[in-house]
């Protein structure tokens, strides 16, 4: 099915930009200046190629009504918010770590997605649930190095930043779709791409505001590590108008179920450029993630 070739095309050029994000937030950006990287870089980028498609099938900027705006601010602030929880969590845990805590979003997603769109899961998918939490339990538990209290400081901030950055995703996934939905276009190109620019405008305007009012400096640096920071923008570029295709073709929680492979690739990315180790116990957790993808994908 086309929407899961898009999926896997969009986790794979997501996990590819958080890697870029946590060398900046190591090198040289704060948490909220490695996110705003995200939105200023590929915000002129998601402009020219949406105006470009909107014109080449002359259909112009289709008509946006109130509950589109409403969900499109909704889970712009989200993503925010959660992009910053995940930047903070790399300093905490190594990145598959990292990216397998945020995951939790999936079998968020699926709760969200039925509360507010009326997007039901089935009893498979309640029991993939529960497997998926369990693989969170084993990731939080506190790792034997380090003192007594300095393991419980962190893990403790590792749950609150890996399993609220993952709420903060699933509301932003279903608010994304939902807002797809509001526009009246079969063109699913159309769709996506109009989501997206909306999003991405109201982000980079909102993220500014952050930026200039709490950490100062932040956006002249931002701009100054260019080289690194304009790869966020143009992975971030291809990932989104995937993940928004696909939110605009099928169930956002079926979206992010097969976008698990993630996991994988960023295993890749943990090994092979930053050389950090995954402990057996990482391992039963991630394990426990990997399986209740897969039985969510089978529940589908």
């Amino acid at each position: 099915m086309t929407w899961i070739l898009v999926t896997l095309i969009a986790a794979g050029l997501q996990t590819l930009r958080f890697m870029v994000q946590k060398k900046l937030r190591m090198e040289t950006l704060s948490s909220g200046g490695a996110t705003f990287a995200r939105f200023v870089y590929a915000g002129p980028l998601i402009v020219a190629v949406a105006g470009w498609y909107l014109f080449q099938v002359e259909t112009g900027l289709p008509d946006l009504s109130k509950r589109f705006w409403a969900l499109a601010v909704i889970g712009g602030i989200a993503q925010i918010c959660a992009t910053m929880c995940l930047v903070s969590l790399f300093q905490l845990r190594n990145f598959t770590v990292g990216i397998t805590f945020i995951k939790t979003e999936v079998l968020l997603t699926a709760i969200v997605g039925a509360i507010i769109l009326g997007e039901w899961v089935t009893w498979w998918a309640i029991l993939a649930i529960l497997i998926g939490v369990a693989g969170a339990i084993v990731l939080a538990l506190p790792s034997p190095q380090g003192t007594k209290n300095t393991s419980k400081l962190i893990d403790a901030r590792s749950i609150t930043l890996g399993v609220g950055g993952g709420f903060l995703f699933a509301i932003c996934s279903v608010a994304y779709r939902g807002a797809t939905l509001e526009i009246s276009s079969t063109d699913v190109l159309v769709r996506s791409l109009t989501t997206l620019m909306m999003v991405i405008i109201l982000q980079t305007f909102f993220m500014s505001l952050y930026l200039w009012r709490r950490e100062p400096g932040q956006i002249t640096q931002v701009l100054h590590a260019w080289r690194q920071a304009v790869w966020v923008g143009i992975l971030s570029l291809g990932g989104s108008i995937g993940w928004f295709t696909a939110f605009a073709m099928q169930n956002a929680a079926y979206v992010k179920a097969v976008g698990q492979i993630e996991i994988v690739f960023s295993l890749a990315v943990t090994t092979l450029v930053f050389g950090e180790r995954i402990t057996v116990k990482e391992g039963v957790g991630i394990t426990l993630l990997v399986l209740s993808v897969l039985a969510l994908i089978l529940a589908v």
